[in-house]
């Protein structure tokens, strides 16, 4: 039986984190936007991971955050906190501190640059879950980043020896290997898309939500968009998915957090700073980011 002790959501929003000019975490702004992403959309709330620049942010500086956004948003969402890495070990020892703030669940990424193989992957989450049986372990898939790629024959073996481990974020892209877990893993396990782009396809065979960046400046229509394709509404899914394509897929022209951050910054809100090897939008980029935003109509021309 699974731990989780409550929904995370159908759009759980990949937040960025807003960085001060002098390259501080602006912990105000993570929550003001926090605040704004729940009034637009997002039924849970990521925090700390790729989007938002965790892999460049001390383990204390996200166990701040993690702290502020469980006290500040808590209450009204569920707080998802990035806790992976490339060390088994390490990853249970910060789990566990992770865990101490309250947070909902925790999601650990397959190890990077390492390339563990199938058997690897298998005792990498089997041993983290096992050291952290109370805490609820979402699944990062995302070989485009990491070049490892948990198979769905390897995740069952996790998922059947490992009850906490309640779901995968998929971002592999691949509607074959959604479609295969979706086949052979529980019915209560959760399958999040990982690419905004697909999401409609992933629910069509049996998806139940999206870890999004583009719930960012789209966060009621994608809400608006899985309600639809949940409630029979086929043909208003499709026009909101053809709607929002455009942000979808612009959001990621050029590396990821840099379009999304970019577009907060233009719409007034707490996007902030970059630390490298994050860096600005260029004059071109940030043209290109405005002509999204204004054909959307969130913007003047």
């Amino acid at each position: 039986m699974s731990v989780l002790k409550r929904s995370l959501g159908r759009v759980i929003t990949a937040m960025i984190t807003p960085f001060n000019e002098d390259g501080t975490v602006n912990y105000d702004g993570a929550v003001a936007l926090g605040r704004h992403l729940v009034e637009h959309g997002s039924e849970g709330l990521l925090v700390g991971a790729t989007t938002g620049e965790g892999a460049t942010m001390t383990n204390d500086e996200k166990l701040r955050l993690y702290q502020l956004m469980v006290r500040e948003l808590g209450p009204q969402v569920p707080i998802i906190a990035n806790t992976g890495g490339i060390d088994t070990l390490a990853t249970i020892e910060f789990t566990k501190q992770v865990a101490e703030t309250g947070v909902d669940a925790v999601l650990v990424i397959c190890p990077f640059y390492v390339k563990p193989t199938q058997e690897g992957l298998y005792r990498h989450f089997t041993t983290i879950a096992h050291a952290l049986p109370d805490i609820p372990i979402m699944v990062y898939n995302v070989p485009g980043r990491t070049r490892s790629d948990i198979k769905p024959a390897t995740l069952k073996r996790v998922v059947d020896e490992c009850p906490n481990v309640i779901g995968v974020k998929d971002a592999t892209g691949n509607l074959e290997q959604v479609s295969e877990e979706r086949r052979i893993l529980p019915d209560d396990f959760l399958i999040y898309s990982g690419d905004d782009s697909i999401t409609l396809p992933i629910m069509s065979v049996g998806g139940d939500g999206v870890i999004s960046v583009a719930s960012h400046v789209v966060g009621d229509d994608m809400l608006a968009m899985i309600d639809a394709y949940q409630h029979g509404d086929v043909k208003k899914a499709q026009q909101l998915h053809i709607k929002m394509f455009p942000i979808m897929t612009g959001l990621f022209f050029i590396t990821s957090p840099i379009p999304v951050k970019t577009a907060m910054n233009l719409l007034g809100l707490p996007g902030g700073a970059f630390r490298l090897p994050m860096v600005d939008a260029n004059e071109e980029e940030t043209a290109f980011v405005r002509s999204l935003l204004v054909n959307y109509g969130l913007l003047d021309a």
